[in-house]
């Protein structure tokens, strides 16, 4: 699926290009995302395997980046030195941020062991001095303890709680990105967070190749397509998509400490 758009400045918060989804034409995918307005891209990990994988893709296209970590999905064959493994990676100088980790209850896995294994990486995060990518399923009670008890630099992603719990997270000093779900008919939630986000707390992602924004909801979702999801956000702040836009960009650098390469 193309998308060509007449915007710049597209920074893509959150994305998995190394998911199998991407595998028939990648390549291509990667390549031709900078002639569509990207600027910058942020490959999260799940474990070890795609961390290899994000920061070969980061290696390769100037404008990509790494996040190293796992996520609680991926807990299953997690060896016993993961975190030792996790800070080598982090010498990478692609490498920008822990994650994407965090608690997810949607799932039955042990809630104790990924809240084990969450608060190890924050911890993680505070000793290298990085940011952290959180994710965030059904679990707003507990990672939001985490949040308080540690107060990381942390980005909670595909946000999913209310405005009250956004404006916890930005009490706490984390950012909050968002993405196709604000273009869904029933996302009542994150367009009320949309609407009231400190704009300076804003970012933008994708979650490629998940969570495609309408009208291509159900198809495979790539960074092109953020600007649908700027489109609304802009539209509920009074801004142009290009405001929008180079508003996000600019905090998802100050937030992973990246210089822009466009």
């Amino acid at each position: 699926m193309t998308v060509m758009t007449r915007f710049k400045n597209i920074f893509d918060a959150h994305a998995h290009y190394d998911d199998g989804w991407f595998d028939s034409d990648r390549e291509k995918v990667l390549e031709e995302l900078p002639q569509k307005g990207v600027c910058g891209v942020v490959n999260n990990a799940v474990d070890l395997k795609s961390a290899a994988k994000a920061i070969e893709f980061a290696e390769r296209y100037p404008y990509f980046y790494a996040a190293v970590g796992f996520h609680p999905e991926n807990l299953e064959d997690m060896p016993e030195d993961y975190l030792d493994r996790i800070a080598e990676l982090t010498r990478h100088p692609k490498v920008v941020a822990i994650g994407e980790t965090g608690l997810d209850y949607h799932w039955d896995i042990p809630r104790p062991f990924q809240q084990s294994v969450f608060e190890e990486q924050i911890k993680l995060s505070l000793d290298l001095k990085m940011p952290i990518v959180v994710h965030d399923r059904e679990a707003h009670g507990d990672v939001f303890s985490m949040l308080r008890k540690y107060r990381p630099k942390a980005l909670v992603h595909c946000f999913s709680g209310s405005v009250e719990l956004m404006r916890e997270a930005v009490r706490l000093g984390s950012y909050v990105s968002l993405g196709g779900v604000v273009t869904f008919k029933n996302a009542r939630q994150s367009v009320e967070v949309a609407s009231e986000i400190p704009l300076d707390r804003l970012l933008l992602e994708t979650d490629a190749p998940y969570m495609a924004p309408v009208p291509f909801r159900g198809k495979r979702c790539d960074s092109s397509m953020i600007v649908y999801a700027a489109e609304k956000i802009a539209a509920l702040r009074g801004l142009t998509v290009q405001e929008l836009l180079d508003i996000t960009a600019e905090n998802a650098r100050s937030f992973y400490q990246v210089v822009s390469v466009d």
